[in-house]
């Protein structure tokens, strides 16, 4: 179908997410992704240094993981998941427990972030109801948390600001303070004593209601790349697993290496009781997720009738295809040469920031593993709706790179197959936009 019709579909029928379709400008039609790069219908390149969606890893169309999928679909697409296994979710499974601390020994398969969490918030509250506990009904998360888009998860990130309109649909959370840091923060372990004795009235008060927190670790990603140091992580889980408290770290999209290691709890040394992951879990190809569980939780469901098991699933849960991608994508992400590039990634990031820290519209400058973010000043307008955001974003897209600010704040997460001069690409084309920014304001 020729291009431009495909273009006037899109705009009749199509209701594309987080979008506000009275304003937005057209989307390229996107024929082809390779590497970094994505091809419009019209031939024109665009450097993907978002990771479409923070999933992308290894870049687009990696052979590794294309074949991975083509040869099992030749083999077996689909099968349910309930009373039924594969070879592929067998293996992804022990290979995801053998990366995980500890007793981190049980895969519950989703297919998204927020169905991970939903699974999580659900496993937790029955845990406790199946030890015959029924006090430990709250919930707790952190100002500023993301969790995704279905109930739980919007409950749990409530306090990110997106979920206003459905703020009837949602059940109460409590939500504690993080201490966000950034380069040349000398405030921080100020602002981490205030958190952490905000945490501890809370417990002190309330410990024994609660039945599991979740917290984004070491990185808040839609709610502005917001970063805390692995010390005050660390605090915060001795604090509530002290209180009894289930702790689910939501590394959807921290996880495979977005922070430096393949997973953020190893920096904080932390072994939490559930981690939720998905994203880079098939390195952006196909939708495949995984709550990862301690054998102590796992076994809390064990027992002779139904009533004790865990009553989810999806549809598409366990996708082989997708856990063929997943194996595919981890050997990719475990090789020695993915952590090199990691690292030169980082290295790159600090360069840059550095470079910029004398730019007037660079503020709180701030890396962490392959993230890297600032702020720009929005004065009383900052925030997620900022109005600096759309003008930055069509600079960036005129220049031919996906960089989409989460509102006022400017995060680059390219894929790791990113090239010293791509990213000096994207360092140019941010310069220039803020340049022109600078000159209108």
């Amino acid at each position: 179908m020729a291009a431009d019709d495909l273009k006037t579909l899109d705009a009749r029928h199509v209701w594309h997410p987080f979008t506000q379709a009275q304003t937005a400008p057209e989307p390229p039609l996107v024929r082809e992704g390779r590497g970094t790069v994505l091809v419009d219908s019209e031939g024109r390149e665009h450097l993907d240094l978002i990771s479409s969606w923070w999933t992308t890893l290894h870049g687009h169309g990696h052979p590794a993981i294309t074949g991975a999928i083509a040869r099992q679909a030749e083999t077996l697409d689909h099968v349910i998941f309930a009373g039924f296994t594969h070879e592929p979710a067998v293996r992804l499974a022990g290979r995801l427990a053998g990366l995980m601390p500890g007793p981190l020994n049980r895969v519950f398969y989703s297919d998204n972030g927020s169905t991970a969490v939903e699974v999580a918030l659900k496993a937790g509250l029955q845990y406790w109801r199946n030890h015959g506990d029924t006090a430990r009904g709250r919930f707790l998360a952190f100002d500023g948390g993301y969790h995704g888009d279905t109930v739980g998860a919007m409950s749990a990130g409530a306090a990110s600001g997106f979920f206003d309109p459905f703020a009837e649909m949602l059940f109460p959370v409590d939500v504690m303070p993080v201490a966000p840091t950034w380069q040349g923060d000398e405030a921080v372990a100020a602002k981490e004593a205030e958190a952490l004795a905000a945490l501890d009235r809370h417990l002190d008060a309330h410990g024994r209601e609660t039945a599991a927190a979740v917290i984004e670790p070491l990185v808040q990603g839609a709610g502005g790349m917001r970063m805390h140091r692995p010390e005050f992580l660390r605090a915060v889980v001795e604090r509530l697993q002290a209180a009894g408290v289930l702790v689910v770290l939501d590394e959807v999209m921290t996880g495979f290496g977005r922070t430096g290691p393949v997973f953020a709890l190893e920096a904080a040394g932390v072994v939490p009781d559930m981690v939720c992951l998905s994203k880079g879990l098939t390195g952006g190809t196909l939708p495949v997720a995984a709550t990862v569980a301690t054998d102590a939780v796992h076994d809390a469901f064990l027992g002779e009738g139904i009533d004790t098991a865990f009553l989810h699933g999806h549809s598409f849960t366990a996708g082989p295809m997708g856990c063929a991608a997943g194996l595919a994508s981890l050997d990719l992400l475990l090789d020695e040469a993915c952590a090199e590039r990691r690292r030169a990634i980082e290295a790159f990031h600090r360069g840059f920031l550095d470079a910029m820290a004398d730019h007037p519209l660079v503020t709180r400058p701030r890396v962490q593993g392959t993230i890297m973010a600032f702020d720009v000043p929005a004065g009383g307008d900052a925030g997620y709706g900022a109005g600096v955001g759309p003008a930055l974003k069509a600079h960036f897209r005129a220049e031919g790179l996906v960089i989409r600010p989460l509102g006022n704040v400017v995060y680059l997460m390219p894929p790791y197959s990113v090239t010293d001069a791509e990213l000096q690409r994207a360092a140019d084309g941010i310069r220039r936009a803020l340049d022109a920014l600078q000159q209108k304001t």
